[in-house]
């Protein structure tokens, strides 16, 4: 591990004291409680101020309070645990129907990671775990999420001149591939990927929406080669389908996609 670095944790140790009393504090308050030099203080409390961790509270001069950024990271969270929990739920009886693994994945920068699994009852089946991350552009969740992206978006995440790792043989590692990948993606609107993150699985997938309509996140079932036929493809690219229309009905999405 990292060692810990004492600036941000001077930072936090300031927007932990909030979570006390009436919610408000002076620099002479945060000196005293945290007893931190005053230049140190100042430092500090102007440097969350301008990022809006925290904000001047009106008509008591000197006094701080919340800002808004600490409400949008909360409210992300909680997005994202909701998610979770929900993706698991549908992910479990996905998995019941086809008794193959199911994963639910979120976008990160140009990786995915999953957020929800729950494994094949087969022997052999695909070996992963929730937390992993992975090269988007080798899996199914990872290409689904990033034909859902603005075109605009999707340049700047993977531009032009980007080196694209290769997890098998199958990997895409040249970017105008993976971008002719993607548009098919985007018409048909189910990713598929062979062997592209592991030499023995292949794997479907099908977008997330949230109330909004924004893809937030995808649902893949991933298949040993030993199952895998373009009958049983057809069949789970409508049970992914099905599963991921579940999963967004129950983060609000209503309509058509």
């Amino acid at each position: 591990m990292g060692r810990l670095v004492p600036a941000v944790t001077r930072a936090l140790d300031i927007l932990e004291l909030f979570l006390d009393g009436d919610g408000t504090l002076s620099a002479p308050d945060i000196v005293r409680r945290l007893q931190l030099p005053r230049t140190t203080v100042h430092e500090l409390v102007t440097t969350l101020c301008a990022r809006q961790y925290i904000v001047p509270v009106t008509g008591q001069p000197g006094r701080y309070r919340l800002g808004v950024r600490p409400y949008q990271l909360g409210s992300r969270y909680a997005e994202q645990l909701d998610l979770a929990a929900e993706g698991q739920q549908v992910a479990r009886s996905v998995a019941e129907t086809c008794d193959e693994t199911v994963h639910v994945a979120i976008l990160e920068d140009t990786d995915v990671i999953y957020i929800a699994k729950v494994d094949s009852t087969h022997a052999v089946r695909m070996v992963s775990a929730a937390g992993r991350r992975l090269p988007a552009h080798c899996t199914s969740v990872g290409k689904m999420l990033l034909a859902s992206l603005p075109e605009q978006e999707l340049a700047a995440r993977v531009p032009d001149d980007a080196e694209l790792a290769a997890m098998t043989p199958n990997s895409i590692t040249d970017p105008a591939a993976l971008r002719e990948a993607l548009s098919g993606i985007r018409q048909r609107g189910i990713a598929v990927e062979s062997r592209e993150s592991n030499p023995d699985v292949s794997c479907v997938a099908a977008p997330v929406r949230d109330r909004t309509g924004q893809v937030v996140a995808a649902l893949s079932i991933s298949v040993p080669m030993i199952r895998w036929s373009e009958e049983r493809r057809a069949e789970l690219e409508q049970l992914a389908a099905k599963g991921a229309a579940e999963l967004s009905e129950r983060l609000g999405h209503r309509g058509a996609a």
